[in-house]
């Protein structure tokens, strides 16, 4: 796939976009259409990208990474690692303050970060090497470990779900299993909580006692600097209407224009196509372990057989320049990715499936396979998913509903025909899926684990063994064991890999290269 290759490298085109500009005019105004409507607001509670992207526009982050994926400073003004490597003292920056006016404190921190580590795949794994985490003053804390590892840079520089966002400790304090009601951060923006209107718009303020860092931004590192005064976030569902609405004007982003209205864009004048290096994604088939069929492994395997990854590219996105079958489970073209053990898998072999699913005493229950219809690249994916199933031999209840409802219902663990789920799709940004430690849905540690709850004690001791090790050649290995694991133990099948282009009008500027679209450092000229 050159064309696939081509669309990456194009991205080092785009250099004036990210220009250091003036600061914005009073009452500046970006207008943004997301790739889906904003209806839960807490990024902790879930691993939806439209809530983490919310996440990035209120709180901040204890550390970040810039655009080469290197670990900076963010909140802290330093860190320092003990001789002995089993612990860090953070040193918190002066001037950090709530957005109620409260000034950041170590004590929120320790609390945020215990929050997250509850809900997030590296973080639970983190968390086991940490003998404690205390604060030292209102501006110091240290994290004491009980042997050496490198997750805690790695976890708290996070850059996509769940990413450790800061927040007040009285909100910290709720239950990491409930939804926050107190929407305080320390981050550039500030939401409008009156404006917040589902299915019509989300309101962000520029906070103008953000203290933004010294150093340039990169990637989400650096100097986050609000260049406009207000940012909307518009709902509009229809691809259509919203390449309609920046070519006239009505609006000035679109995070994930459809891919086959993109020839129309580049025809405007006034847009700019923009491909980032760092917004690839990995399709995934998720299934449930809880419940009848997928509960046992047998019957999942079956799907390696039954599915292809071509059909689910060409479904979704169907422009060559922008798809990419890949096989890896940890990214084709990134350290870990391999090949091994996926010889005749993914092929659409109907027939060896349908053996598999009679050796595996497969009874007929239906699958209730859960269908997203109103983001355009994943509508396509349970129809292709349903129909392969079928020739496989598997009854499918494909049932429909839009992004967010899905999004609440994966949490739920009751039986299919009590509101739970057998199946969904989705798409992971390849930032979330390049090891066996950050990959949420390889996480096989039962009552911990994400939605689906797979618990596998081999794939959990792999995992260990990864986060022990510090030679890559050794790490490599161990991710080829995994992901051998995974084929054989079935919490996930990945699908295909493809890139998501933004757009907007020519007159914005500062757009910056990340795996997460933000909105900071980005502005409007005349």
């Amino acid at each position: 796939m050159n064309a696939f290759r081509k669309v990456i490298l194009a991205a080092t085109c785009v250099g004036s976009l990210t220009a250091v500009a003036a600061p914005a005019t009073a009452q500046t105004t970006l207008r943004v259409v997301m790739h889906s409507d904003l209806k839960i607001l807490d990024p902790i509670w879930t691993t939806a990208y439209i809530v983490r992207n919310h996440g990035y526009m209120i709180y901040d982050t204890l550390l970040a990474q810039d655009e080469k994926g290197e670990v900076k400073p963010q909140m802290v003004e330093k860190y320092e690692a003990a001789a002995d490597g089993k612990g860090y003292t953070f040193t918190l920056r002066e001037g950090l303050l709530w957005h109620d006016g409260k000034p950041v404190t170590s004590e929120d921190c320790i609390a945020s970060i215990k929050r997250w580590a509850v809900k997030d795949s590296l973080g639970q794994k983190m968390m086991t090497f940490v003998d404690s985490i205390d604060a030292v003053d209102a501006k110091t804390f240290t994290i004491k470990l009980k042997e050496p590892t490198g997750l805690v840079l790695l976890g708290l520089s996070k850059p996509s779900s769940n990413v450790p966002f800061m927040m007040p400790k009285r909100v910290a304090d709720t239950d990491a299993n409930k939804q926050i009601e107190d929407f305080t951060g320390s981050g550039p923006f500030v939401l409008v909580k009156d404006e917040w209107k589902p299915g019509d718009k989300t309101v962000y303020v520029k906070f103008d006692k953000y203290k933004p860092r010294s150093e340039p931004a990169s990637g989400l590192a650096g100097g986050k600097i609000a260049k406009v005064d207000r940012v909307e976030w518009r709902a509009i569902s229809d691809a259509q209407q919203t390449v309609n609405a920046l070519s006239k004007g009505e609006i000035d982003f679109i995070e994930a224009p459809s891919h086959d209205l993109l020839p129309t864009l580049k025809k405007d004048p006034n847009v700019n196509i923009v491909v980032s290096p760092l917004a690839k994604l990995q399709y995934v088939f998720r299934p449930n372990t809880l419940h009848k069929p997928f509960d046992n492994p047998k019957v999942r395997h079956a799907l390696w057989y039954a599915f292809n990854q071509e059909d689910f590219l060409m479904a979704t996105i169907g422009d060559e320049n922008y798809i990419r079958p890949c096989k890896a489970l940890f990214i084709c073209d990134t350290p870990f990715a391999s090949t091994k053990g996926m010889d005749g898998l993914l092929t659409s072999n109907a027939k060896k499936a349908q053996e598999l699913l009679k050796e595996a005493g497969y009874d007929g229950t239906p699958v209730m396979l859960m269908h997203s219809t109103d983001l355009k690249t994943l509508t396509n994916l349970a129809p292709v998913a349903k129909s392969l199933m079928e020739k496989a031999g598997f009854k499918v209840d494909m049932q429909s509903m839009d992004w967010q409802t899905l999004v609440a219902r994966r949490a739920k663990k009751d039986p299919p025909e009590a509101g739970g789920w057998n199946a969904f799709l989705t798409a992971w940004v390849a930032a979330d899926v390049m090891n066996p430690i950050s990959t949420a849905y390889v996480n096989a540690a039962c009552e911990k684990a994400s939605f689906g709850w797979p618990c596998d004690e081999k794939l959990e001791k792999l995992r260990d063994d990864f986060a022990r090790e510090t030679d890559p050649a050794k790490q490599k290995a161990i991710a080829e064991a995994v992901q051998q694991r995974v084929i054989e133990f079935t919490p996930e099948i990945p699908v295909g890999e493809y890139v998501q282009p933004v757009a907007m009008r020519k007159n914005v500027k500062g757009y910056l290269i990340s795996p997460v679209p933000v909105l900071w450092n980005v502005e409007i000229t005349k």
